[in-house]
């Protein structure tokens, strides 16, 4: 059985008097343990997808199941126990006047989880902080700092499903590498499944067992791995995001 499953999931909005299809009737079904990877240019959709399985964006058609079980609505802390997000934008998800310390407890405290000292020293070290970071605050960090704390907050609570958005979009070059390195080496110790957004084929080669393309809001095509690598694409649009980003996945 699948542990993510999103059966013909629409998001509309409504703006402007306008109705906006931000998403139309996707479906895709991820593993236990697998990396699942959505790819696309800006407003293609797969970010919303993202925020509709976290209860940030409206299902209006469709259903999302986790482990064989619909999503509730509100979410709630079972929820939050299993499934995490990882936000692009690092400095903005991080709130300005909290330490590191505060911004990591804040999770065990709302779920009454015990030993957070121990717990917040272990999740740094895991995301290869050390110790005495724990008291300053995201101004005081690199960007590539601020996105391993953003991790290391999203794995507090112990959770089997990180959906991360873009999460290296906003670092440099060599910052993105070693924040996707460590990204796969918490998925292999920990047993994580991963659903990731990412407008870069590269990004998604290196990460991903399989990828949906998607444009428009709806899904174009889907890869495994060996696809993608052997450049096995049926679609004009997926074979324009190949060539794109050919010279950066051969090269790696």
């Amino acid at each position: 059985m699948a542990l993510i499953e999103v059966e013909n999931l629409s998001v509309h909005y409504g703006t402007k008097g306008q109705l906006v299809r931000a998403v139309e009737c996707v479906s895709l079904s991820v593993d236990a343990r697998e990396s699942y990877g959505l790819v696309g240019e800006s407003g293609s959709g797969k970010s919303t997808i993202l925020r509709a399985i976290c209860g940030l964006a409206p299902i209006t058609a469709g259903q999302i199941r986790i482990g064989g079980q619909p999503v509730p609505t509100p979410r709630g802390r079972a929820f939050s126990r299993r499934v995490q997000m990882v936000f692009q934008d690092p400095y903005a998800s991080l709130h300005p006047r909290h330490t590191l310390d505060r911004t990591l407890s804040e999770p065990l405290a709302i779920h009454g989880i015990g030993g957070s000292d121990a717990r917040v020293v272990r999740a740094l070290e895991d995301v290869g902080l050390p110790a005495n970071f724990r008291f300053r605050y995201p101004h005081q960090l690199s960007g590539g700092q601020r996105q391993r704390v953003a991790i290391a907050r999203a794995l507090m609570l112990e959770p089997e499903i990180l959906l991360l958005d873009e999460p290296t979009s906003a670092l440099d070059a060599s910052v993105q590498a070693e924040t996707l390195n460590l990204l796969n080496r918490l998925r292999d110790e920990r047993g994580l499944t991963f659903l990731m957004v990412s407008h870069d084929l590269a990004v998604i080669d290196h990460m991903c067992d399989r990828v949906l393309v998607m444009q428009h809001g709806r899904a174009v095509e889907e890869l495994t791995r060996d696809q993608l690598a052997g450049a096995q694409m049926t679609t004009d649009y997926a074979r324009t995001l190949f060539d794109a980003s050919a010279d950066r996945m051969l090269g790696a």
